[in-house]
């Protein structure tokens, strides 16, 4: 059981394009009861290790909200990283802080609610498949969410953390970016910073594990992932067998299929646009290699998908790319 959180009167001013609706801070009641608080926490939602997601209600207008509660394994670190990052961005992409608490050994995040699920349910666990178009679209929001982060908010942000699972859709089924606790921040005059192992297996960058760096390309690299998943509605981690008996994960499969120009073998029953899809699986080809410098940046992704800049034929991708 959550306790309540109550509202302490006044907006923090974080500034960094917070709209009129200021994000504010609040206080622990401490108590069980929740039903007389101004924060109404009843539901749990999911359990993500090291945080636990909540669903309430603003009482005053009955907004619905989110509530992650962190746990002391992440500690007033991993909460202000997560705070500092999430409170100077604003953008369509990007999941809404409305409020947080942070008093005593107590660290909570209050976001706004996403009515439908995340992009991970949609993908993998819906009983029909969401049309192509669509899949489109959501890859777009998902890497124009990205590039804000990487080059247009205050200060740069590196998520760390991209994967299907935190990118909730609102009932609009626009996607959003979410859950910022793995995020590190750039100065002005910084390109990578150190980072603990971390990331999840399977869209980690592969120099993360090696140097304990990373940059805006880590995130890149994590995109191709999902981007293959997006266009597939299959894990990249799901091992397939290619016709010489060689297992092989969703990123090597597609490139030799593409290689082979053989791309709708992998879509059967949907109705393919070749070149449209030679084009995406390209982006996706080009995020995932093993060096960064090969990856292109967020922007000319973007850029690529929208169709302003065309798609250079890509090399392999790294062998066994399940970092």
């Amino acid at each position: 059981m959550v306790a309540g959180v109550a509202v302490d009167g006044d907006s923090e001013d974080l500034g960094g394009g917070i709209p009129a609706e200021a994000v504010k801070s609040f206080w622990w009641t401490g108590s069980d009861s929740v039903e007389a608080e101004r924060w109404d926490v009843k539901e749990v939602l999911d359990g993500f290790n090291p945080s636990n997601i909540y669903k309430g209600f603003l009482s005053k207008g009955r907004r619905a909200i989110v509530v992650k509660r962190l746990e002391m394994v992440v500690g007033k670190s991993g909460f202000r990283v997560e705070m500092r990052a999430i409170r100077k961005t604003y953008h369509r992409n990007l999941v809404q802080l409305l409020g947080f608490c942070h008093e005593d050994t107590h660290r909570l995040l209050i976001y706004e609610y996403m009515s439908n699920d995340s992009l991970a349910d949609i993908l993998f666990k819906a009983r029909t498949r969401i049309p192509r178009k669509e899949r489109i679209r959501i890859a777009l929001d998902v890497a124009k969410g990205i590039h804000y982060l990487h080059e247009e908010c205050d200060s740069r942000i590196i998520h760390c953390d991209i994967k299907p699972e935190n990118f909730l859709m609102d009932d609009k089924c626009t996607a959003k970016i979410s859950d910022f606790g793995l995020a590190k921040l750039l100065t002005p005059s910084q390109t990578r910073t150190f980072a603990t192992a971390g990331g999840t297996r399977g869209y980690a960058a592969p120099e993360w594990s090696k140097n304990g760096t990373v940059s805006v390309k880590a995130d890149v690299y994590s995109y191709g992932i999902v981007l293959l998943e997006i266009i597939y509605c299959r894990r990249n981690m799901e091992v397939e067998l290619d016709g010489h008996g060689n297992e092989l994960v969703l990123s090597e499969w597609v490139y030799n299929l593409y290689a082979a120009r053989e791309l709708e073998n992998l879509l059967p029953g949907e109705d393919v646009d070749i070149a449209e899809l030679e084009k995406l699986v390209g982006v996706g080809i080009w995020c995932v290699q093993s060096e960064p410098d090969s990856r292109p940046h967020m922007k000319k992704v973007v850029m690529m998908l929208e169709g302003y800049m065309k798609v250079p034929p890509p090399p392999p991708p790294p062998p066994r790319s399940v970092s």
